[in-house]
């Protein structure tokens, strides 16, 4: 076994800002105090936010998640809808069963849900550039009749676009994607379709953009990069990538330290460290005493600005709340 002064050094630079952006802390919360208020079971309609350690710690707290509203029985347990978006089909079920849901949806994806319906009440196309699949564009798609939206992914989907009415259309992004991906592709649009109309707002969200910006400033100054999060994670992801973009090509994506590959760290001696939105920083905390327990470790953080923003959660467990501290007082 080698003493600590034969361990050799590493450097861990520390991104800030990082993990849980306030969408995901908002619903994880939402989760907590309904159990809280209304006991278990509380049912979660898909995963909560991407994380396996955040759905397996709320399952152990009495959440049971299902995919669809009919795996749940009629027995008057709250149903969460999580924070990606759900199309309108599913609170219409949800109506139509008499089912008592909360929804959970990030507050910067409700925006894009709502930019989507103004834009097709004024009798434009909707052009949604995201990933195929993904709960978000499932959800955001869903918001509207079926071809009222048109997916793209890449400038070649652009390219390939056939639209009911060039002068009448309008764009809205996945929140979770790379910024200068979109960027791209927003460029592809405009050149396309020179009226397009765009959101008042960017759509991508504060901290995804935070998130990207501290890969962006950590990657040239890094041997490797790792960012914890889940593999079903677009921000995660997009993390990965533009890691490899901006002089970091050797980055990784890990749920956890049980999951690192040592061996990776071989000539590495400054690592970047970051995780995904939906990672709690137990995780981070959990990676860091791994890499001290083989390397003798220093970290320093690089901040790139700092983040306050905050999501009420829903009222009614609010109220929940407050009762609580008035019955310990």
């Amino acid at each position: 076994m080698l003493l600590m002064s034969e361990k050799p050094s590493l450097e861990i630079y520390l991104a800030a800002p990082r993990g849980f952006c306030a969408g995901v802390d908002r619903a994880i919360q939402i989760v907590e105090k309904a159990l809280e208020k209304y006991g278990a079971p509380v049912y979660v309609r898909h995963e909560i936010v991407h994380n396996k350690f955040v759905v397996e710690s709320l399952k152990e707290k009495g959440a049971i998640f299902v995919e669809e509203l009919d795996e749940i029985p009629d027995n008057g347990a709250p149903v969460v809808f999580s924070a990606h978006g759900v199309p309108k089909a599913v609170p219409r079920e949800a109506q139509a069963r008499e089912m008592f849901y909360i929804d959970a949806t990030c507050p910067l994806v409700s925006k894009v849900h709502k930019e989507a319906e103004f834009h097709h009440k004024d009798g434009r196309q909707i052009i949604l550039i995201g990933h195929e699949g993904h709960p978000e564009v499932i959800g955001t798609m869903g918001q509207l009749p079926e071809g009222a939206v048109l997916l793209v992914e890449t400038v070649e989907d652009v390219t390939a676009l056939n639209v009911q009415d060039e002068d009448n259309l309008a764009y809205c992004t996945q929140t979770t994607l790379s910024i200068d991906d979109t960027a791209e592709i927003v460029e592809a649009l405009k050149e396309k379709f020179p009226s397009i109309k765009g959101p008042h707002k960017e759509d991508i969200c504060y901290a995804t953009t935070n998130r990207q910006e501290a890969v962006k400033a950590l990657a040239p100054k890094v041997d490797a990069l790792m960012v914890i999060g889940a593999p079903n994670s677009s921000n995660s992801n997009r993390l990965v990538e533009v890691s490899k973009v901006y002089g970091c090509e050797q980055a990784m994506l890990v749920q956890r330290a049980s999951d690192i590959d040592w061996a990776w760290f071989e000539g590495v001696q400054k690592l970047g460290l970051t995780a995904g939105a939906s990672a709690p920083e137990i995780l981070v905390d959990e990676v860091i005493e791994a890499a001290r327990m083989r390397f003798d470790v220093r970290v320093e953080e690089v901040s790139i600005r700092e983040e306050n923003v905050i999501f009420n959660i829903p009222k009614l467990l609010r109220d929940a709340e407050n009762d609580t501290k008035n019955q310990a007082a």
